[in-house]
């Protein structure tokens, strides 16, 4: 029987973020990032590695050889299950599956949700095949909104909240500990000692599909501008790190 997909609850969004409901074109941006880099192995093994309730990883099962999701949560387990039979619960620390196995893994606005980050990036270079890639996503910490809500009194508002970034971690950290922020540096950090080679770093903008959405004419404008951003120096105000990474034969 299929699960109804409905949106979280405010707690499961502070604990898990929420995945993408709707395909519009934010998420045919971003697929269309993922399969130029992943090139010849989009059509091999592939993880995706926390992948909500299934949209990417349906869309690139269409391609691979084989994919497969892996999602912590098991109501998104569910829901994901709605659009392919091969899902895992589990969690991205512990991956159950042997090593060098993966031709492309997908984390997609995940890594900064996981209890473990390193121990999570660690997991992910162990089941990438040699000459495999990562296909990462994660927040921007120059972006000038916390999109994952803050808590404020003991209570959680979800939400855009402007500048909290911008705060020294330990404040930022205070308001937002349910979410990591990155900056270049720290993905540097965090990938250093492992056996791999950074293909492609790049900060990325939005797509704006809601403000497209009620105001048609001024969010597509906001849109083809900020993107421009991403070639010039502007970028570091972007919503997100998009960074692929190849493990070294």
């Amino acid at each position: 029987m299929a699960v109804p997909i409905k949106p979280s609850f405010p707690e499961k969004a502070a604990r898990c973020g929420e995945p993408s409901y709707v395909w519009r074109s934010g998420q045919e941006r971003r697929l269309g990032l993922i399969l130029e880099a992943a090139g010849k192995r989009a059509s091999g093994v592939i993880l995706e590695n926390g992948c909500g309730i299934g949209m990417y990883l349906e869309k690139l099962a269409s391609t691979a050889k084989f994919a497969i999701g892996l999602e912590y949560d098991f109501e998104r387990a569910q829901q994901a299950h709605t659009r392919s039979t091969s899902i895992v619960n589990a969690a991205g620390e512990n991956l159950p599956f042997s090593d060098n196995h993966f031709d492309l893994i997908l984390s997609h606005e995940v890594l900064e949700h996981v209890q473990d980050d390193q121990q999570a990036v660690q997991e992910i270079i162990r089941v990438l095949k040699p000459g495999g890639r990562l296909i990462l996503f994660v927040p921007n910490r120059g972006y000038p909104f916390e999109t994952h809500g803050i808590y404020w009194n003991g209570k959680y508002h979800f939400g855009n909240i402007p500048f909290v970034n911008y705060l020294p971690r330990y404040f930022r950290d205070k308001l937002a500990p349910h979410v990591r922020i990155y900056t270049k540096n720290d993905l540097t950090n965090l990938f250093s000692g492992l056996p791999v080679q950074v293909i492609k770093r790049k900060v990325i903008f939005g797509a704006y599909d809601n403000i497209i959405a009620r105001s048609p004419g001024f969010g597509k404008l906001l849109r083809r501008i900020l993107q421009s951003f991403e070639s010039t120096p502007l970028r570091i105000f972007g919503l997100s790190h998009f960074w692929v990474i190849e493990k070294i034969k």
